[in-house]
């Protein structure tokens, strides 16, 4: 079995289209709007990417913000016909990779309670959940679970993170 390519690339403003369909088709009625993401590639401290397979076409896309030693991700979501191809892991390898070139020791986010697939991925990567915050999303008035790394640049960490990345070149190739 020939293993997929994934290409991820910084987001600028030719992909905004595409992401914002991703958008609205992962989150529903209560998502963001095409200006955010244009504000989000002007953003200094912002560091957005898309995944796209070999037919150019994007299949999901993260973003980060990078404040100091700590990574934020903004959002994360992959089209649901490229689900459960690891388009997510390579996106969250590809963050952690700028995290490191920046000297990032540790990141952070918030999730959906309800969110479980989403957990699990990031609890794969080293998430942990650090506490709640109620009411977060608007839409429904659903609890956000925080969730934070340890530091990136212990052994522990890097040990995760490579056999993860092990783990993923063995089903993918990223570019």
């Amino acid at each position: 079995m020939d293993k997929k390519i994934i290409y991820v690339n910084p987001m600028d403003k030719s992909d905004i289209d595409s992401v914002f369909n991703i958008e609205a088709v992962s989150y529903g009625e209560h998502h963001w709007s095409k200006d955010a993401f244009y504000s989000e590639v002007k953003n200094r401290v912002a560091k957005y990417y898309t995944a796209k397979n070999e037919k150019d076409v994007i299949m999901g896309y993260i973003g980060t913000w990078h404040i100091v030693d700590e990574a934020h991700i903004t959002t994360l979501a992959v089209h649901p016909d490229y689900r459960r191809q690891h388009v997510a892991d390579a996106l969250i390898v590809k963050s952690l990779e700028d995290c490191y070139n920046e000297f990032i020791k540790y990141i952070t986010l918030e999730v959906r309670v309800s969110n479980e697939p989403a957990i699990k991925l990031y609890e794969k990567y080293g998430f942990k959940s650090l506490g709640t915050r109620k009411g977060y999303y608007q839409d429904n008035n659903e609890d956000a679970l925080i969730m934070w790394t340890e530091n990136i640049f212990s052994d522990e960490y890097k040990a995760l993170l490579n056999k993860n990345v092990a783990e993923l070149e063995n089903k993918i190739i990223l570019k």
